[in-house]
């Protein structure tokens, strides 16, 4: 493992960096226990803090986990690789399949909380589906769990008016989810719109999907637009950032 790096930087940078470097050079593989804080402070001829905060640098970007009383270790999880635009066709939904196939490939993915209701609409929603503010929605919220990891929160907003009495207020929505089922309904999506930022969790968001200390979230807010432009459902997404890739593959 290299113990070089410019003296410029903090010396906990270097010693992440140079832990990084040997994760990346196959060095250490997933699973493998990393040196611990006394065998870092031995190598590095550094305080034990500054070794604290070298290993907390790579759990903060995914690479690592902490097993309480064991030690810090390379993370055997395979970040998900959400295909952005592939998974949203009307050749995937349309077909009876569900959008998260199209990423999941032969991995399991399955939701292990979820909760249907009507709840009137929040002002923030209202505006995007051009209702009225506190007029009734029927509300999806979910949680993702990825080879027995939490991954995603997610919570979809439908307006009533449209869905009221459907499968979609249902926990199962039948073959192709949610937009089969707008199809059938004649308010088949026909665009789509995201919007993408990032943050560090709350304190519930990092509980839900068991995030380490640091790590941030990315926030995905969906729209679905039938014709006209008419907005038929928004979907709040929260992903934890280390579980993700964001894929947008499309021609010039």
């Amino acid at each position: 493992m290299a113990t070089q790096g410019t003296g410029r930087q903090p010396k906990y940078q270097r010693i992440a960096d140079a832990l990084r470097d040997a994760i990346q050079a196959g060095e250490y593989g997933p699973g493998d226990r990393l040196p611990g804080e006394n065998d870092l402070m031995a190598t590095f001829e550094v305080a034990r803090m500054t070794a604290r905060q070298a290993l907390s640098v790579l759990q903060s970007e995914g690479l690592t986990e902490s097993r309480k009383g064991a030690g810090v270790f390379v993370r055997t999880f395979r970040p998900l690789r959400r295909k952005g635009i592939q998974r949203l066709a009307q050749s995937q939904w349309g077909e009876g399949r569900s959008i998260w196939s199209a990423d999941t490939d032969d991995r399991t993915l399955v939701v292990d909380q979820m909760r249907v209701t009507e709840e009137a609409a929040p002002e923030r929603i209202a505006t995007v589906l051009g209702i009225e503010s506190g007029e009734a929605t029927w509300v999806r919220s979910r949680r993702f769990v990825l080879d027995g990891k939490p991954i995603l929160l997610a919570t979809s907003y439908l307006p009533a008016s449209l869905v009221a009495g459907s499968p979609i207020t249902q926990e199962d929505t039948g073959p192709g989810g949610t937009y089969a089922r707008l199809a059938e309904l004649g308010f088949k999506p026909v665009h789509f719109r995201e919007e993408i930022r990032s943050r560090m969790p709350s304190s519930s968001e990092a509980d839900q999907l068991g995030l380490a200390t640091g790590t941030p979230v990315i926030l995905i807010c969906r729209t679905a637009f039938a014709d006209e432009g008419r907005a038929v459902e928004v979907n709040e997404m929260t992903l934890d950032s280390a579980s993700y890739i964001l894929e947008y593959d499309f021609d010039a």
